[in-house]
């Protein structure tokens, strides 16, 4: 028998929609998941985890993604140990689950020994997910976008990094994606969609040539953030003292209930202490990260003794 392999995949925790770009927009973040793994010589084929599986929520998403995988190739896994850290909060609007289901597809890819691209990796997430969003920075790196064509989704780089620091406002308490998209109505008035439409184009503009003097009116948005206002009362808030403390603009991250804003770095800090301190007068305690934005998934496999 060939000598055990192991691999190691680290993937970056990514913020969505960043505004006005819903499930199209993302941005990966300075924040990592780790899953270390070791195809094992036995013929059992089970897949053990060691530890980790309460960083997932409501179940083992790197395990159903190694499986996905695996049957959307026509291959069965072989056995495997994984080890699974995450220093990304779980239900925040973080994107741990897409960081989840892209170190996932990498480990079948490294199990099975199939060389994937990252648009395999982001049509397989994209799949799982619904939207690409998420999966698409955490794989891509930098500021990408995201959406479904006839034959798959399809996702580019719009940067690779930012001029300014992230500001993101993590509250102490989960909010889970299934509440803040039931909240959201099945048709959207057209004035909201043509504000949108523009500003998310403008956005894009902004991030990729780096204006942030565009950001304060293009990170406004009318499709989601007004519906979700009703079960983040911090969410207007913390976004108007984070541009009255001199953030260039800013939004819900994902489906919330962390707040992202985009600052320069000499004001990274008194923004970070006014979303805090405003957060915290309407009930939600948490606290404010300066994040830089991070390059995408990476992949290292090695020879492992044992």
């Amino acid at each position: 028998m060939h000598s055990p392999t192991s691999c190691s995949i680290r993937v970056p925790a990514s913020s969505a929609n960043l505004g006005p770009g819903f499930d199209s927009l993302g941005m990966a973040l300075d924040l990592w998941m780790q899953v270390d793994i070791t195809r094992l010589s036995d013929e059992s084929g089970e897949i053990r985890v060691l530890n980790g599986e309460d960083l997932l929520g409501g179940g083992n998403l790197v395990v159903e993604a190694m499986q996905i995988t695996a049957n959307r190739y026509a291959r069965t896994l072989p056995a495997c140990e994984l080890s699974i850290r995450s220093d990304i909060p779980v239900a925040r609007g973080l994107g741990s689950s897409a960081s989840a289901i892209v170190a996932g597809i990498h480990a079948a890819g490294f199990l099975l020994d199939i060389a994937l691209e990252s648009s395999d990796v982001v049509d397989i997430g994209g799949e799982m997910e619904g939207h690409a969003d998420n999966i698409s920075a955490s794989e891509l790196g930098g500021v990408t976008v995201s959406f479904h064509a006839e034959h798959g989704w399809i996702a580019e780089v719009l940067a690779a990094e930012l001029p300014w620091t992230v500001v993101a406002f993590v509250p102490d308490a989960p909010a889970f994606t299934s509440e803040a998209r039931g909240i959201l109505p099945t048709a959207i008035p057209m004035p909201d969609a043509t504000a949108n439409i523009g500003r998310a184009a403008m956005l894009a503009l902004a991030l990729r040539e780096g204006r942030g003097d565009l950001l304060r009116e293009t990170t406004r948005d009318r499709l989601h953030q007004p519906y979700r206002a009703a079960i983040f009362p911090h969410l207007n808030p913390v976004i108007n003292a984070a541009l009255t403390a001199g953030a260039l603009g800013a939004g819900l991250s994902g489906a919330g209930p962390t707040i992202l804003a985009f600052a320069e770095p000499a004001d990274a800090s008194a923004v970070a202490i006014a979303m805090e301190a405003t957060a915290a007068e309407h009930g939600f305690a948490g606290r404010a990260l300066p994040l830089a934005v991070a390059p995408g998934a990476l992949v290292e496999v090695h020879a492992a003794a044992r």
